[in-house]
């Protein structure tokens, strides 16, 4: 799987550090930039405290906690993180563990005061224990609850329209036999259905905004996994069981 690079050599951090004075004119809004955090960046990205799991980018809490736990102060990583938003590396780069090709971080995800925002709230909950207080608190990932139920041979299971990693039923039941499955996806995170179990293994397209992922399959008695083929997705928790009775 490609990984998203992101820059932390001393080089960087020091320069970071140097222009950070100048980044911080007012105060970043923390509680917009987790809200823009979790919905932009955290299909991609692992951080505790927004409760995101995404595995194509680096994960955030690992990224800055050796540099954190080395004396760096937490405005110089919003500088890297802020710098890195603006102007992603567009080089090829490997991956120095699995010598796989990383991938630049998308252009333009977030602009102008919000990427300082999203940038400081990653430097904030960067490599922290516990839980965000007061109305942070209130921002975070959903998380798949209940059952969706076959009618009529259809089921549908709609991706959170946030583009977390997540469906927005934990299970579905169908009974045996033709059954097509349906998974809008209102976001602007590439998501689709896919199902696997019995002998199948069908994958929907791939789809985002407003698009709808639709496989049809037979199914007989028994658990089968739906769950999300985009790279990454599944791994973050993007899957749930299917019961045919």
């Amino acid at each position: 799987m490609r990984r998203i690079p992101i820059a932390l050599s001393a080089a960087v951090l020091a320069a970071a550090g140097l222009s950070a004075c100048g980044v911080v004119e007012t105060e970043p809004n923390l509680i917009a930039g987790k809200l823009a955090y979790v919905e932009k960046c955290g299909s991609c990205h692992v951080l505790n405290r927004a409760g995101t799991k995404g595995i194509q980018g680096p994960n955030l809490d690992e990224a800055f906690r050796q540099s954190l736990a080395d004396g760096i102060e937490r405005s110089t990583i919003q500088g890297v993180v802020h710098r890195q938003i603006e102007i992603p590396n567009r080089d090829p780069q490997l991956d120095p563990q699995t010598g796989e090709e990383l991938i630049a971080m998308p252009a333009d995800l977030v602009e102008g005061d919000l990427a300082r925002d999203v940038a400081a709230y990653v430097a904030y909950a960067s490599a922290q224990g516990g839980e965000d207080p007061g109305r942070l608190a209130d921002i975070g990932t959903s998380e798949a609850e209940g059952t969706a139920k076959a009618e009529g041979g259809k089921v549908e299971i709609p991706a959170d329209p946030m583009g977390q990693l997540v469906y927005e039923f934990a299970n579905a039941e169908a009974p045996a036999g033709a059954l097509e499955m349906n998974s809008p996806n209102d976001s602007n995170v590439d998501h689709n259905i896919a199902l696997e179990g019995g002998g199948l293994d069908e994958i929907g397209p791939v789809v985002a905004n407003g698009g709808v992922s639709t496989i049809k399959v037979e199914v007989k008695p028994g658990a089968y996994t739906f769950y999300c083929s985009v790279p990454g997705h599944r791994e973050g928790g993007m899957e749930g069981e299917l019961t045919v009775k």
